[in-house]
């Protein structure tokens, strides 16, 4: 194929990509002005200042931490190849090992800061400071990812040894589909050890809610979550016959009226309704082939991604292209967030529980209202408070009332 035709098949595939990335960001969110609400209206300038205090020390951690796994990468990257080639494992045991150096060592690094961070939210009445309870927590966690962070690198390694500097175009497939399981068995994982809904009442709500988002027979479940924070939170994870919806206890602690609580399931249904987490593997599908070729790019002066001693390299430019494209990331989470909030406020016809549960939240999570442009870029995956009690405000305007 000469040049000529390599240009055409680029364009073609941009434009693809292109389409493709426009239809999974499509909502059914009309064109809302969310704009023009002062904060200092609706909160007091003492919770503002403690907003911003607690999320001053917040960021700092997410930079300390952010900057500490980049230079553990960039040290792995200098020191860790030449004594992976004397392994003598051959390829994908030698993988293995380097993968296990990597996992642990991201672990060890982040780990100081996890547990800072957790302090943090214990000065500022967030949750307790039981690092114990916090750890067992966060080994539920680990050893998903740490199994799947390990068949990744595997699956990379041997494919890359098998189809040579086209490796990526042969393993993406194959990636998105490792991808789309985790999802899937994420679903039953992270629901194990929850328990059924407490209440009479919330299980007439939720099975209501359900019917009215047409997503009947969704699984909510609650999860104790007091042993390691106070802050009220809730989450859907899973497809298919895996979708589970999650509400920590702390929503349940009398904090929150049963108004508000049902906007929170509401809120995650939208999510089902929506397919918001198949459109997350959507995602996936079109990222995961760029990122591929960029470990090829980026390896390849130093025999490319089949010597295992290059993962350090590529995991330390996939950190740092992640890090690049975190705003465009965070872009595409608020307008699913803003969907599952405009169908809440849809299924409840509830403008003024949705407003509470918002200001609430400021109150238990000491959430920024608006929050500094580069928070708003790089940590907010969520619409800002204000944004979203605009859109209730937007929504009883639009629909003449509500309860």
């Amino acid at each position: 194929m000469g040049y000529a035709g390599w240009t055409a098949a680029v364009v073609v595939l941009a434009a693809g990509w292109a389409i493709c990335a426009w239809l999974l960001a499509r909502t059914s969110v009309p064109a809302l002005h969310l704009s023009g609400l002062d904060q200092r209206q609706l909160f007091s300038a003492h919770a503002l200042a403690r907003s911003r205090s607690y999320g001053r020390g917040a960021d700092l951690l997410w930079a300390g931490g952010t900057l500490a796994e980049l230079v553990a990468l960039g040290v792995l990257a200098r020191l860790l190849p030449s004594r992976a080639r004397a392994i003598g494992l051959g390829r994908i045991g030698s993988a293995v090992i380097v993968g296990m150096v990597l996992l642990a060592t991201l672990w060890a690094v982040a780990l100081p800061f996890g547990v800072a961070d957790l302090w943090w939210q214990h000065h500022w009445g967030l949750g307790p400071f039981d690092v114990v309870s916090w750890l067992l927590q966060q080994r539920a966690a680990l050893g998903g990812t740490a199994v799947f962070g390990l068949a990744t690198i595997v699956l990379v390694v041997g494919f890359a040894g098998r189809f040579g500097r086209w490796w990526p175009l042969a393993a993406w497939p194959v990636v998105v589909g490792v991808v789309a399981l985790f999802v899937f068995v994420s679903g039953y994982l992270q629901a194990a050890g929850t328990d059924p809904l407490p209440h009479p009442w919330l299980r007439a709500d939720a099975a209501r809610l359900e019917r009215v988002e047409g997503v009947q027979g969704t699984p909510v479940r609650v999860e104790d979550v007091t042993s390691f924070t106070n802050q009220a939170n809730a989450f859907t994870v899973g497809f298919g016959p895996s979708t589970r919806v999650v509400l920590w206890n702390t929503l349940l602690d009398g904090d929150f009226s049963r108004r508000q609580i049902d906007v929170v399931v509401a809120h995650e249904l939208g999510h089902v309704r929506s397919r918001h987490v198949l459109k997350g593997i959507g995602w996936s599908a079109l990222v995961v082939l760029p990122a591929l070729a960029l470990v090829e790019l980026v390896t390849r002066r130093r025999g490319g991604l089949a010597d295992p001693a290059n993962l350090p390299l590529a995991l330390l430019a996939l950190t740092v292209a992640a890090l690049l494209v975190a705003p465009a990331e965070n872009a595409v989470s608020r307008r699913y967030e803003a969907e599952a909030d405009w169908r809440a406020l849809n299924a409840t016809h509830d403008p003024a529980a949705t407003e509470r549960l918002f200001a609430n939240f400021q109150r238990t999570s000491l959430q920024q209202p608006d929050p500094p442009l580069l928070d708003y870029l790089w940590l907010e995956n969520h619409p800002t408070l204000m944004q979203r009690i605009a859109m209730a405000r937007a929504w009883k305007a639009r629909s003449g009332g509500g309860r």
